[in-house]
């Protein structure tokens, strides 16, 4: 069976020559599955795993748009929708100069899974740009956008691919993005989630994935007999995530002491101002440094990584792909972490990951640890496909349920396949059985 894995991780690898992001998704998945396919050969004998790492459809085109000097400007857009078998494609849109068709078949990948955990029927797919929305007028932006919908939008649909926003893709480009869809196809629907909330989004959508983040990681400490009281965090990145993240945890009695920027990190061991952090990052759109100004106790330290030497009870990386290597990982044991749990898409590298389980560090992956914010975007589906809203209570509620529906299946597929306690391996063998069970079903498609 390992040789079978060994043989598709070697065609993945030469079908998809340098991109390393996607090979490190691929692989990660593959090597705790085997269990499952040992069980299942039928899985084999249908080329499930050859068929599931080769997306249904992906999607490259130009965006050409003009900038406030009046010069044409050229970016790239992507869509990769990568599999369908228990509902539409579901994923976001990401800007970012970084972007490219390895980062997007990476996160299209692991979308597969996490949406299967949300226990809501929506398939894994992701898209975006390499346009960087930082620096830019609302005029750039919007003009940006227009055009990137105005050939995104022919493939989109509410019972067919659903984006959403994700790192440069806040409330502003949605809108727009939303706007220029509703302008081409003369109708209004669902097709975006992360709307305005006057224009059909949905109450709790900005702090889902921050506090199904710290709902997931709640169950964690409470499978070790103890919860977020007196815990001290530290939580990277500044964004929607982690700002929800330490909303959340602090609400349930922790103190989050570090977060960051990818220009450096703030310290402050009375508790971060989260206030402060809300005012700089969502107002302002300032730089985390500017946090020392009204803070003269707090620190900050030039260079986003070393904010894992911050000792800490537990660690929750917020900020992008493997921000977490080895070295740091070991960093982060000696200093006495004893939780973490990702709130970004696969921010640990697999030396991290295995320094973690190898230390005997509770470990909460990414594809079910940030399900939150996904899990609420198919709600946000739900209300739209009902021309009703929801409360934040009731969507909080929701989520809730959800997130813990996600820890329960990590937990029992990883009892069940001989894993216990291995969190990471459970939710890619949950993830996987739902998805290869509807592939077997629809037969050779």
């Amino acid at each position: 069976m390992q040789q079978y894995v060994e043989s598709v991780m070697a065609q993945v690898k030469a079908r998809n020559a340098g991109e390393p992001e996607f090979h490190q998704a691929v692989h990660e998945v593959l090597e705790t599955i085997v269990p499952v396919l040992e069980k299942h050969p039928e899985f084999i004998k249908d080329k499930i795993v050859e068929r599931l790492v080769e997306p249904e459809r992906q999607i490259m085109f130009r965006v050409p748009w003009v900038d406030d000097k009046g010069e044409v400007q050229v970016n790239r857009g992507f869509r990769v929708q990568f599999n369908s078998a228990i509902g539409p494609y579901k994923g976001g849109l990401r800007l970012h100069p970084s972007v490219y068709l390895g980062i997007i078949k990476f996160l299209g990948f692991e979308q597969i899974f996490k949406n299967a955990l949300t226990t809501t029927p929506i398939g894994g797919g992701k898209g975006g740009s390499d346009f960087d929305p930082k620096g830019k007028s609302d005029r750039e932006v919007m003009a940006f956008c227009q055009s990137f919908m105005t050939e995104l939008w022919r493939h989109i649909g509410p019972d067919t691919d659903v984006p959403a926003g994700d790192i440069g893709t806040g409330a502003r480009e949605i809108g727009y993005m939303f706007g220029q869809y509703k302008r081409l196809s003369n109708s209004f629907t669902g097709v975006l989630t992360g709307k305005g909330l006057e224009w059909g989004g949905s109450l709790a959508r900005t702090q889902a994935t921050g506090y199904g983040l710290v709902y997931y990681t709640t169950r964690m400490l409470a499978d070790a007999g103890t919860d977020w009281n007196g815990k001290k965090v530290v939580v990277s990145g500044s964004g929607n995530v982690a700002i929800y993240a330490n909303e959340k945890a602090t609400q349930l009695g922790a103190k989050v002491i570090a977060m960051s920027d990818s220009n450096g990190y703030i310290v402050d061991e009375s508790g971060i101002d989260l206030a402060c952090i809300k005012e700089l990052k969502e107002v302002r759109r300032a730089r985390i440094k500017e946090y020392v100004a009204s803070h003269p106790s707090a620190q900050y330290v030039e260079g986003c990584r070393g904010i894992w030497s911050v000792p800490c009870d537990i660690a929750l990386p917020c900020a992008t792909q493997n921000e977490i290597n080895g070295d740091e990982a070991a960093i982060l044991v000696n200093n006495g972490v004893k939780f973490v749990a990702e709130g970004a898409n696969m921010p640990s590298t697999p030396e991290a990951i295995a320094t973690f389980q190898g230390s005997g560090i509770a470990f909460g992956p990414a594809k079910a640890a940030n399900a939150g914010g996904v899990a609420t975007s198919a709600l946000e589906m739900s209300q739209n496909s009902m021309r009703l809203a929801w409360t934040f209570e009731e969507v909080d509620a929701k989520l809730h349920g959800i997130m813990n529906a996600v820890y329960d299946q990590c937990v029992n597929a990883a009892d069940a396949y001989g894993q216990k306690g291995n969190l990471a391996a459970g939710a890619n063998m949950a993830g996987f059985l739902k998805v290869a069970k509807a592939m077997s079903a629809h037969g050779v498609c």
